[in-house]
């Protein structure tokens, strides 16, 4: 596709080092500009652009919600089934053992739900900042 004829006959050659190269090619990656050149002149003549930035923080507190949530998703299922299996049960040996399981399953169920509150207000407090 040919580039749209818009005045620009000059050019400026312009040596960076390595590092230089990397910072400015980073910030063009986070950037909503497409081209290098353009976030070049941007930057020169102090327009506007915007940067998107990670917080390493929050990352990390997403990746550990996501973990809890597939806990509790798992959790969910043994739930279901063991609620399936009690309608299917007839014998009093069998319901007992599977009270045990619920009691233990209700236990991690608790520890998780406790853990995705303790995330929760870290996440708070890092917002209210």
């Amino acid at each position: 596709m040919a580039e749209e004829n818009n005045g620009r006959k000059r050019r400026i050659t312009l040596r960076l080092t390595a590092e230089e190269y990397a910072e400015l090619e980073d910030k063009w990656k986070n950037s909503t500009v497409r081209k290098l050149s353009d976030l070049v002149r941007r930057l020169i003549f102090r327009r506007k652009f915007t940067v998107y930035t990670r917080n390493k923080s929050m990352d990390e507190l997403l990746e550990e919600l996501g973990l809890l949530r597939r806990e509790l998703n798992a959790i969910g299922v043994n739930f279901n089934q063991a609620v399936h299996r009690l309608n299917m049960l007839d014998h009093a040996p069998q319901m007992q053992a599977w009270v045990i399981r619920f009691e233990q399953d209700k236990e991690r169920y608790f520890a998780a739900v406790s853990a995705i509150e303790l995330k929760l207000v870290s996440l708070n407090e890092i917002w209210l900042q």
